[in-house]
């Protein structure tokens, strides 16, 4: 009766570790390029069920050999979203404290605010893991610190690097003129430009986070792991990119750990992170 009990619970366990993880590989890959061959295949796998049901040997056979190679296809079908995902599996945001984090985030917010007041168009990405320069098809070296004043001069009209995209890595303006790869889907606003779809585009490949501002309108948008999210305010843009690249201070969480382990839940904080924490 205990090794029966003791196999009903892993059964359970293992049907659980399945669940959520195949309910986080949907949420990784919707919206994406892959999404549509993932609802192919689950049509496939419905298709096999029923087969194996009403008991159609050939087609069972077929459907089975097919399924034996999809390992392969899924391999070539899924490299830029498996590349995204083991990128940020890896991520180790250690290189830049806090404050020099927000700091490089009020360089984007001001520069994307200047350029929204006069209607010049921009397109900016915002490197983590993943290094872009193999995935963009061109790009001017600038290797300058970025500051608005330096983007304003890049995307002002006219100018010779003004089209494309620029590279922000850091605190650093590494390329300018950049050509990124344009989205393939299908199910986008006909109304989306060139600028809007090479910011989703190059989000559907790499980590990075595309900050683009319209020419027409002056709205501003953003893309992120193959999502646009169009005319957004300066708050919500600084919102998202802090929430993004300002990670939490894991000093700060092992002491608190630390606190918790030893009992001791009296010690008073400052009157600055009792505020932050009120919030």
């Amino acid at each position: 009766m205990d090794l029966t009990l003791a196999n009903s619970w892993r059964a359970v366990l293992e049907i659980l570790l399945l669940a959520v993880g195949i309910y986080y590989v949907f949420l990784f890959v919707r919206g994406t390029r892959g999404w549509p061959v993932v609802i192919g295949f689950l049509l496939l796998f419905g298709v096999t069920l029923v087969t194996w049901a009403l008991k159609l040997e050939v087609v069972s056979w077929l459907l089975g050999k097919f399924f034996a190679f999809s390992a392969f296809a899924i391999l070539v079908i899924f490299q830029p979203e498996l590349r995204r995902m083991l990128s940020e599996l890896g991520s180790l945001p250690f290189f830049y404290t806090t404050r020099e984090q927000r700091e490089n985030i009020e360089v984007i917010i001001q520069t994307v605010e200047r350029l929204s007041e006069v209607k010049i168009g921009a397109l900016i990405a915002l490197e983590q893991s993943i290094q872009l320069q193999e995935v963009v098809e061109s790009g001017i070296v600038v290797d300058c610190e970025a500051t608005p004043e330096m983007l304003e001069t890049i995307f002002f009209p006219n100018n010779a690097i003004h089209d494309g995209g620029a590279i922000i890595k850091g605190d650093r303006i590494a390329y300018a003129a950049c050509i990124f790869p344009l989205t393939q889907r299908q199910d986008l606003n006909k109304s989306l430009g060139t600028r809007h779809r090479a910011a989703i585009g190059l989000t559907e490949e790499t980590d990075a986070i595309v900050v683009a501002v319209s020419e027409e309108t002056g709205l501003i948008s953003y893309a992120y792991k193959g999502q646009l999210v169009r005319g957004v305010t300066h708050e919500e843009l600084r919102a998202f990119l802090t929430s993004v690249f300002v990670k939490p201070s894991r000093s700060r969480n092992l002491v608190e750990w630390f606190r918790k382990w030893q009992g001791d839940r009296h010690v008073p904080e400052s009157p600055a992170v009792q505020k932050a924490e009120s919030k």
